[in-house]
């Protein structure tokens, strides 16, 4: 049963720094494209960054180069997403998923939330 688990949330300053974590069980994240995306209230989920399956790295968003970046660890199918710099506009719920949707379907996570505030 496929399964992705978000950590690591929190609430922060303006300035502060999160790590994200996302351990996925019922497949290895070798095999996918895995990719970060985001929801603040009230508005549609976004992309925020993607890794290939040959550790390739894209930052969707451009307001997140530079201050974010995501990484893996295939022998523990965890995918992470260091954030620095964190701003007020990087408050939202934090899901992952494999890129496209060929494993994990319509399934999402619960994800894990971020608030940025002073």
């Amino acid at each position: 049963q496929v399964q992705l688990v978000e950590s690591g949330g929190g609430l922060v300053h303006p300035g502060g720094s999160l790590r994200l974590s996302c351990v996925a069980s019922g497949f290895a994240i070798r095999e996918y494209a895995m990719s970060w995306y985001r929801q603040a209230s009230g508005k549609e989920r976004e992309l925020v960054a993607t890794i290939t399956s040959a550790d390739g790295t894209k930052y969707d968003l451009d307001s997140v180069k530079g201050r974010f970046t995501i990484s893996r660890d295939v022998a523990k199918d965890t995918v992470y997403l260091e954030m620095n710099n964190l701003k007020p506009d990087d408050t939202g719920v934090y899901y992952c998923k494999d890129r496209w949707g060929r494993i994990t379907h319509d399934y999402w996570g619960q994800g894990t939330q971020v608030t940025v505030s002073s």
